[in-house]
């Protein structure tokens, strides 16, 4: 694989997204991306910003159901009906989007990825982890990220900053927002014990602190591998 796969991993309000474009405006102004077009093979972009769920066409419809809580009217998605379609949602997006743009050499960003099934349908849900491992297999082919950075913050103040972002209109509610405080403080310790299984992936970054903080921490662990992947 000519890429890199970097995922930004963690738990509502935790600034995944937020931190994930900060990271794109800098490798391009920092020069890295300059760097990473001398190893791109066609005509692929040498960064890609990605997510799940919705980073295809058909996952776009599959988040829709997932996270929009008027998509289903009043009937509630089945737990494992949930888990089924994160997966149909990986799968699509493994396929077509992410390893042809590592194949060919660029560096993706993704907000969430099989670790985000794991804590939140597996610690948060209480579904069979060996179950989610097996479909994270089927969808992801194998592909593991090359870097994680997880944004840990508690769930109360995760839960109050996607409060206070409810107050813009144009942002949308989300039921995965809408679960009780002990699923978001279970699916906290899932990430948790991943971090600890998976320590030489992934990284904790403390997401209590101001953006700017937060951002100059992930650049100063991500600098290493930069170097080491773009000589």
């Amino acid at each position: 694989m000519l890429g890199k796969f970097i995922v930004f991993e963690g738990g509502e309000g935790a600034g995944k997204t937020t931190q994930l474009n900060l990271v794109n405006e800098w490798l391009s102004w920092s020069g890295w991306t300059n760097r990473i077009k001398a190893h791109i093979q066609g005509d692929y972009s040498p960064v890609l910003t990605t997510r799940e769920p919705g980073g295809t066409i058909l996952g776009k419809g599959i988040r829709k159901l997932l996270l929009d809580v008027t998509a289903t009217g009043n009937e509630a998605i089945d737990e494992r009906a949930e888990l089924l379609l994160f997966a149909a949602d990986r799968a699509q997006h493994v396929s077509s989007c992410l390893l042809p743009h590592l194949q060919h050499g660029s560096l993706v960003l993704c907000d969430r990825y099989t670790d985000s099934t794991i804590a939140y349908q597996g610690y948060g849900r209480a579904l069979d982890l060996t179950l989610i491992h097996q479909l994270n297999q089927i969808a992801t082919q194998g592909l593991e990220s090359d870097l994680t950075f997880w944004l840990d913050i508690d769930a109360e103040s995760g839960l109050a900053r996607t409060h206070n972002r409810e107050q813009d209109p144009e942002i949308e509610s989300d039921r995965m927002e809408a679960n009780e405080i002990s699923f978001h403080q279970r699916l906290r310790q899932g990430f948790t014990d991943l971090s600890r299984q998976y320590a030489e992936r992934i990284v904790r970054i403390e997401a209590q602190q101001p953006n700017t903080v937060v951002a100059q921490q992930i650049q100063e662990s991500f600098e290493p591998y930069l170097q080491k992947w773009y000589p």
